[in-house]
């Protein structure tokens, strides 16, 4: 029996000694500090929720601690572009309005396919901390965020899967995120892959699920006569990277003529993350310095 933890977490996990393997997920405290951040509605929170989830899966898969992977969405709905970036457990997200408001669909859910779109593009850029990062998209197939994964899995990595995604809110709060993820392995038989499909109609209503029981609980009610296997947990949390450094190098990276517009000015530079909604002021003089620091380090080509 696994050990049950009420944080947010990734349960790394395989199935009949390896023929598939299983991710499992709750993002409930990270949905919620994203949604805070952002005012977020009820459905763009739900959105942003089945996003980063789905992100977060990707993020843990990353191998070495300076890779990372950005994950956007680009639908023809109201919400705009969705954009997540993951760096192993800590994630982060916005979109272009997260104040869209929306009716309930006809079985009383949020509509979130309508408020992202059901047609457009997913892409994945994994950045791998070499020259070229690597690059995926496929075309949106529901919007409604978990197929839309489990396509890019199947069309870009060439990885059948299985992907559930779901999003619980009581108004502004979030009573339950998580989500799942499936994927047979090389040598999965057909018996273990009948078995999953006859258990796929159970991880529907996910975040319901997990309202009603710990994760572990119900990864080995799932699973049982699978031979579950937790491998390893990885902590996740909504977490942004921004600082003054990085202005500094978003300022220094449009080029001095622009720079010295600005300079000219006289008003100084305000700069805002999207992720987290801090502000970065500089002064005339801060960006006379970074000017003479961009021009010097052209002088000395370092």
């Amino acid at each position: 029996m696994m050990e049950r933890r009420t944080r947010d977490e990734m349960l790394h996990m395989d199935l009949m000694n390896g023929e598939a393997r299983v991710m499992f997920c709750e993002t409930t405290q990270m949905v919620q500090a994203c949604s805070d951040l952002h005012n977020a509605s009820p459905v763009c929170t739900a959105a942003l929720g089945r996003l980063m989830t789905g992100c977060a899966m990707l993020g843990v898969m990353m191998k070495g601690e300076k890779e990372s992977v950005t994950v956007t969405i680009r639908g023809d709905g109201p919400i705009g572009t969705m954009v997540s970036v993951a760096d192993h457990g800590f994630v982060r997200a916005t979109c272009d309005h997260p104040e869209v408001e929306l009716p309930l669909r006809e079985d009383g859910k949020l509509d979130v396919g309508t408020a992202v779109g059901h047609h457009g593009r997913m892409s994945v850029v994994k950045d791998l901390g070499m020259r070229e990062p690597y690059i995926g998209q496929c075309e949106l197939v529901s919007g409604e965020l978990g197929m839309d994964f489990a396509q890019y899995f199947t069309v870009s990595e060439q990885q059948p899967s299985l992907v559930a995604l779901g999003v619980l809110t009581s108004g502004e709060r979030v009573l339950k995120a998580g989500g799942l993820l499936i994927q047979p392995l090389p040598g999965c038989t057909e018996n273990t892959l009948e078995q999953l499909e006859l258990r796929s109609p159970m991880f529907a209503e996910i975040s319901r699920e997990l309202a009603a029981a710990p994760k572990e609980e119900l990864a080995e009610a799932w699973f049982r006569g699978l031979q579950l296997r937790l491998l390893d947990r990885t902590d996740l949390a909504y977490r942004c990277t921004c600082s003054r450094a990085r202005m500094e190098k978003a300022l220094l990276a449009i080029g001095q003529k622009d720079l010295q517009s600005l300079i000219d000015d006289g008003q100084g530079a305000e700069l805002g993350c999207h992720f987290c909604r801090k502000t970065y002021f500089f002064s005339q003089e801060d960006l006379e310095e970074l000017l003479r620091r961009g021009l010097k380090k052209e002088e000395t080509g370092s």
